[in-house]
């Protein structure tokens, strides 16, 4: 049913309270270059009847322009918005695009194949719920298709259809799907994800993409729309630890001083015994307050104001938690960075570090190891180009409260900024926390004293110190 029909039908007010009761998935097209990912977003709005007639009417004008598909309609100008990408056939920027079915809501994001966009990629999939990974069926899996899985992976996302596509230029041949699809099964064995569909279609003809096709029998799962129907969308974070990212300081008159932030993770209740991160200070909830009401209880994914019942000292950037919590404060953390800019990365160079409302500086202590994408090897290397993959361990000059990403995207997910021009030139998730005494003695290296021709190796410490007690 069109959008025009299902509003004559209902009356706007149904409709939009429908449309409010849908599920939302936020999902991305991803793989290598020319693999049909902006055509395959196309007949999905082609085919669900998500385009208007002017907007049809204008796709007709550009397919007799710039249009690539010959005597069928070029459907990836629905996607395709930029002039460069319109001459060459290409996805260069990520484009976002908005559906919806009778059963839910979608956002779907067209990222580019090429491995100088792998940075835009990285931007589409960080929001993302599932991954359509689409495999051209003549070449099969490319170094692109492992690339753009391993970072999907890599970002959290637990859902994968991979979409075997083009597959009416090898006839539908059975022997090609099943061989790709071995092919995909055996690099996948070292990735986390479990949750991998396959589904051979044609998203030029349409096949399998909104209606099951007659020429693949042998596939008897269902169409890549029903698929994304059915999938589960992300759940909201309850049963992990709470963690309220203070984004805004209020203070309105005398009377009234609240922290506002969304709670990422877990649950948090007016009454409850709280502390503040980094500082360690601790209070309990006054209230929960939002526009439409004070709440007894606060769930992962809304946003309020935190009034307390203490006058504890609180910034942006700091992080309320339950008092009982595990989350520790720390200034070195271990993770994993995704090269985005054409400069390199320089050890020991200050990058601007941005976690959530927290804002600090940071450097690049060591590159513990490279990530080769084609066969997930480690390697050696003293700094990062364009697109390069590692673990690295990373100082800061204050201490944040952060997660593990596999725990909390949220708190867990940071960029690095060149200080100088401003542009986010690397991407990175925390693997691990390294201790406050571990940071400390790091941020300082040995160094050497002669005396009376000897040296002596030295490794300052931090002295605890009283200032209370001084005379």
């Amino acid at each position: 049913m069109t959008t025009a029909n299902e509003v004559k039908e209902l009356g706007i007010d149904a409709y939009l309270a429908r449309q409010q009761d849908k599920s939302l998935l936020r999902m991305m097209t991803c793989g290598s270059v020319d693999d049909g990912k902006s055509t395959l977003i196309g007949r999905l709005l082609h085919d669900s009847h998500q385009i208007y007639e002017d907007q049809l009417a204008a796709l007709h004008k550009d397919n007799e322009k710039v249009g690539n598909a010959g005597e069928d309609l070029d459907l990836a100008l629905l996607v395709d918005g930029l002039q460069a990408e319109r001459e060459q056939g290409i996805t260069i920027d990520v484009a976002y695009r908005y559906f919806s079915t009778t059963k839910r809501k979608f956002i779907i994001a067209d990222t580019p194949g090429h491995e100088q966009y792998t940075r835009n990629m990285v931007t589409g999939a960080s929001t993302s719920d599932l991954a359509i990974i689409l495999v051209d069926a003549r070449y099969g899996v490319q170094i692109q298709t492992k690339r753009h899985s391993f970072i999907c992976d890599s970002l959290g996302i637990k859902q994968f259809v991979v979409a075997i596509n083009k597959m009416d230029i090898c006839d539908f041949d059975e022997a090609v799907f099943e061989r790709i699809k071995a092919q995909y099964l055996k690099f996948a064995e070292q990735l986390n994800v479990t949750d991998i569909k396959f589904v051979p279609m044609s998203a030029l003809k349409g096949d399998n993409v909104v209606t099951r096709s007659e020429h693949t029998p042998y596939y008897t799962d269902k169409p890549l729309l029903e698929l994304l129907e059915d999938s589960p969308a992300a759940a909201a974070n309850n049963e992990f630890e709470a963690r309220f990212p203070v984004q805004y300081v209020v203070r309105p008159n005398l009377d009234f001083r609240g922290f506002q932030g969304t709670l990422t993770s877990g649950t948090l209740k007016a009454g409850q015994a709280i502390k503040v991160l980094p500082s360690g200070k601790k209070s309990t909830i006054k209230e929960l307050v939002t526009f439409d009401g004070n709440l007894d209880k606060a769930e992962a994914g809304q946003a309020f104001t935190i009034t307390l019942n203490d006058e504890v000292d609180v910034s942006r950037g700091d992080v309320i938690v339950a008092a009982d919590a595990t989350a520790i404060a720390t200034n070195q953390v271990q993770a994993k960075l995704v090269w985005m800019h054409e400069a390199p990365l320089v050890l020991g160079k200050s990058y601007n570090f941005k976690l959530g409302s927290k804002n600090t500086a940071a450097i690049v202590k060591k590159i513990d190891y490279t990530i080769d994408v084609n066969t997930l090897e480690h390697g050696a290397a003293d700094n990062l180009q364009l697109n390069e993959i590692a673990v690295v361990t990373l100082e800061l000059t204050e201490s944040i409260v952060a997660d593990s990403y596999r725990n909390n995207r949220e708190t867990g997910a940071f960029i690095l900024i060149d200080r100088l021009s401003n542009l986010t030139v690397g991407a990175g998730m925390i693997e691990t926390l390294l201790s406050e005494q571990a940071a400390n003695q790091s941020q300082f290296s040995e160094f050497e004293i002669e005396f009376n021709g000897l040296v002596r190796k030295h490794f300052p410490h931090w002295q605890a110190l009283d200032i209370s007690k001084l005379k």
